[in-house]
């Protein structure tokens, strides 16, 4: 019997073949599937208990992959199936230290409140899975949580949208500028239907006189609204759509009047800038060198006091809460321990050292951060949609399906949509990689994040601001990094467990070659460099960043890569199967070949052959029809259609029909078949052949050299599967280079070459249109879909979607995840190989807490702008 069960709390196609995989093997199960886009799973089985079979279901899919849930298959059970963990994300500040996120990040996984949570360091973001709703009370949970490992962690809602509460302001010299020709006084609405100011000059565009005044327009809720929108950015349209700019204009943070803050308090705030920080460092530096030329300790203290009060003060606030493996601690025990056997000079000089490091680390940090954001500047912030005859500024995100946009030249597009109005060239290399501009024209589909070169458009709008092309792309670059590769998860774990390890070994060398020796200065002095070092920043921070480099240098080339994981197992694919229609070739069909009876029929052959076809719907009809679209169309009588053998109609008195083999034979025609491989369609008028044309799915352009550089990159193996006729795929997998080929197959039996690919123990890459190819690409270690982010099952069924339909990304791909890899293997290697090396120069007595530092706080920079050489510039990756 056939039994329906709805599986939650898997986001990965490959986990749901994992999971389809086990069930299958299980005894209970004659026959298991998983629709991973559906959420359904299929079991065939002889057990008739419906309790028993979930159950086992529930059982072998969590053994697999932790939190699967599974509930009877009933559609009514739908929302109440969702509902038992959502996804919230939150905005993080506050925190300066990729370990501190680390350390908050196990703290909320630690909680029974949250199912799963990630902290995104470079994005400061949170992402949190729960079965709570309420988000006050999740964001008041993380606040709680995150603020008792680290003081002053600000908790917000993450908000990637542009605010639809967003205020604009119209500023004009001669009119209003809402896009129409019109006139108004004083006071009257300008029509626009948005709140906004007049400015005018010289000329109000009233129409009855001219002054210098300011007018405004009178809403009854205008002040509710500037509150609403108070701190954020709001947009200035200017002129008519043809001429108009936008800008941003920074509004005030609130307009209600506050209390003036005293003198300590902006003193404070004044401490915790970048400003105060170099101050402190100047200032601590200068009373360092004066106590050290007059020998006057009090100076050094002073000096130490101003560069080290804020690590001094965290670190006793962290040994109130109990945390002792704290880098604020860890320093702060390291300088007083220097005090303590009479190293002044050293103990502030370390400190001083430190500072600046961290203060060149959250420099490089920010960059970094800066570089990542820029991957993602594609989001359009504004749109100019038409409203009641007028053309009006409003945010993306209060446009609807069916509106009308203008587009100016320079302008990103903000919306999916077909133009209505207009033509021009349109430059979609933030979405796909590909500088040469593409024409459009009315009726072309448009993406939003495209930029329009050269000419005003009017788009028809088709997908709203969440279903749009862009924001389908910076969800999967945004989201990707929560999907951690192994390296990462080995780094996370790691660093748990260095940093107390670190710190036992320090305090055992303090203390037993002490007993031995009786030297206690040398021996305390050497374990105050374990504890300087014991800090895991430098790992924490770039091995996560060289993988969000990484996925963002492939987006910049149209590679959309869905996590860190898919991006490592890249490198690690030795064999890519291809599917054929689509992939390899076009796609769609075309006349290869012409081949006229005697000389002098050709222009025959192509007039008779194009004018019957024209009648026929079937794709080799079209693709005939199409290959001389500019002949002028004749009138045809007596057309008939048979299915599977050919056309007949009467063309200016004369019968003319064409088909293939059998249809000739039928009519009594002797033909030719042309030695080339393809679809044959014989031509014969009045009863005599005049030629045959051969029609065929063409190869494309790229797809030989790109499985020539697979091969170079070291991929063992490029298989072609298709459903093909098997001489037809011989040919094809001949002529581009494929090492095997698979042709007359279902889609069932694509997945069973697959299933024994990866029994056999290789690494499989899948590649196909992520339609029909959807459980082969969710089966494989890699699947990789061709043809953008357009397909929703692309989407989901895929690991890594290829924006443009073009093979060369896949080697793009490849070549950005081995680069990606190499440079995390040299941050791992730097990083732990420098801090070990003066570890055991330290035992060994020759170094110091200078070099200490620097196997910390100096590691780190240097591993951070080591993992920053991925980010793409200028289009090209940095080698």
């Amino acid at each position: 019997m056939k039994y329906l069960f709805r599986i939650e709390g898997i986001d990965c196609a490959n986990c749901a073949a994992k999971i389809e995989r086990a069930l299958n093997k299980d005894g209970l199960f004659k026959e298991a599937y998983i629709n991973f886009m559906l959420k359904k799973v299929e079991v065939h089985t002889e057990e008739k208990d419906s309790k028993i079979i979930e159950e086992k279901i529930r059982k072998i899919a969590n053994k697999v992959e932790d939190g699967v849930v599974i509930t009877p298959w009933d559609n009514q059970t739908q929302e109440a199936t969702q509902a038992v963990a959502q996804k919230h994300l939150f905005k993080i500040d506050g925190i300066d230290c990729a370990n501190c996120a680390a350390k908050i990040e196990r703290a909320l996984n630690k909680d029974d409140f949250f199912k799963e949570a990630y902290i995104n360091f470079m994005l400061k973001k949170v992402e949190v899975l729960t079965e709570e709703t309420n988000i006050t009370l999740i964001e008041e949970k993380l606040k709680k949580i995150a603020n008792k490992v680290e003081d002053g962690v600000i908790i917000e809602p993450w908000d990637n949208q542009v605010s639809s509460t967003t205020s604009y302001r119209h500023e004009h010299g001669d009119g209003c500028g809402c896009g129409e020709a019109h006139h108004h006084s004083h006071k009257d609405e300008c029509g626009c239907g948005v709140d906004h100011h007049h400015q005018h000059e010289n000329g109000c565009g009233c129409g009855d006189h001219h002054h210098k005044q300011v007018t405004r327009k009178k809403v009854a809720k205008r002040t509710a609204t500037r509150k609403a929108v108070a701190g954020k950015a709001t947009v200035r349209s200017i002129g008519t759509v043809e001429n108009n700019r936008i800008e941003k204009v920074k509004q005030p943070k609130n307009e209600v009047s506050q209390a003036p803050k005293s003198a300590i308090q902006k003193f404070k705030e004044y401490l915790k800038t970048e400003d105060a920080m170099m101050m402190r460092i100047i200032v601590g530096l200068g009373l360092l060198l004066f106590g050290a030329v007059s020998k006057l300790e009090v100076f050094t203290i002073i000096s130490y006091v101003i560069v080290g009060y804020d690590i001094v003060l965290k670190a006793v606030k962290n040994i109130i809460k109990g945390k002792v493996f704290d880098e604020n601690f860890l320093m702060t025990i390291a300088t007083l321990a220097a005090f303590v056997i009479g190293e002044y000079s050293e103990a502030v000089a370390v400190m001083l050292f430190y500072q600046v490091g961290e203060y060149f680390q959250s420099k490089a940090v920010a960059k970094s951060r800066k570089a990542i954001e820029g991957l993602m500047d594609i989001k359009p912030e504004f749109a100019r949609v038409k409203r009641n005859g007028n053309w009006v500024v409003v945010a993306p995100g209060e446009v609807r399906i069916g509106d009308t946009l203008a587009v100016r030249p320079g302008e990103k597009i903000p919306l999916d949509g077909i133009i209505v109005k207009g033509k021009s060239n349109l430059d979609h290399s933030a979405l796909t990689g590909e500088s040469v501009p593409v024409f459009m024209e009315e009726g072309s589909e448009v993406l939003s994040g495209s930029i329009n070169v050269d000419q005003l458009i009017e788009i028809k709008v088709t997908q709203t601001l969440q279903n749009s092309t862009v924001s389908k792309i910076l969800d999967l670059i945004e989201n990707a990094t929560s999907k951690k590769a192994q390296t990462e998860q080995f780094i996370t774990k790691f660093a748990a467990v260095y940093t107390p390890a670190v710190v036992i070994a320090a305090a055992l060398i303090a203390i037993i070659p002490s007993l031995v020796t009786g030297d206690w200065n040398h021996w305390i002095y050497t374990s105050i460099v374990f504890l300087v070092i014991s800090c895991p920043c430098a790992l924490v921070v770039s091995i996560p960043l060289g993988f969000f480099g990484g996925i963002g240098a492939a987006s910049k080339c149209g590679v959309l890569i869905k996590g860190s994981n898919y991006l490592e197992k890249l490198t690690q694919i030795d064999t890519v199967v291809m599917d054929k229609t689509g992939t390899i070739t076009k796609g769609s069909f075309e006349v290869i070949g012409i081949f006229p009876a005697r000389k002098g029929l050709e222009e025959d052959l192509i007039r008779y052959a194009v004018q019957i076809e024209r009648n026929s719907n079937h794709p080799i009809a079209r693709a005939i029809a199409n290959y001389r679209s500019e002949l002028v169309t004749e009138e045809l009588t007596d057309y008939t259609e048979k299915a599977g053998y050919g056309l007949s109609a009467t063309l200016k008195g004369k019968k003319v029909i064409a088909g293939n083999e059998r249809f000739m034979e039928m009519n009594h025609v002797e033909y030719k078949v042309p030695k080339m491989l393809g679809t044959s369609v014989h031509v014969a008028v009045d009863g005599e052949y005049i030629g045959c044309l051969i029609v065929a799915d063409v190869v494309k352009e790229e797809s030989m050299k790109a499985i020539e550089e697979l091969k170079k990159q070291g991929i063992q193996k490029v298989i072609m599967l298709t459903g093909d006729k098997k001489e037809v795929a011989e040919y094809i997998g001949g002529e581009v280079g494929v090492d095997q080929v698979y042709a007359e197959l279902l889609p069932q039996d694509k997945v069973h070459q697959v299933e024994k690919l990866i029994e056999e123990g290789n690494k499989v890459a899948f590649v196909g249109d992520g339609i029909n190819d959807a459980p082969v690409l969710a089966l494989a270690d890699v699947g990789i879909a061709m043809g953008g982010i357009g397909s929703d099952a692309a989407v989901e069924a895929s690991d890594i979607v290829l924006m443009q339909d073009n093979l060369m990304q896949i080697n793009k791909g490849i070549e950005i995840a081995k680069y990606t890899k190499r440079i995390v293997k040299q941050n791992i290697i730097f990083a732990l190989g420098t801090k070990f090396l003066v570890m055991i120069l330290g035992i060994l007595g020759f170094a110091n807490m200078w070099l200490a530092v620097f196997a910390d706080v100096g590691v780190s920079i240097i591993a951070i702008l080591n993992a920053i050489r991925i980010l793409p510039k200028h289009g090209k990756m940095d080698k």
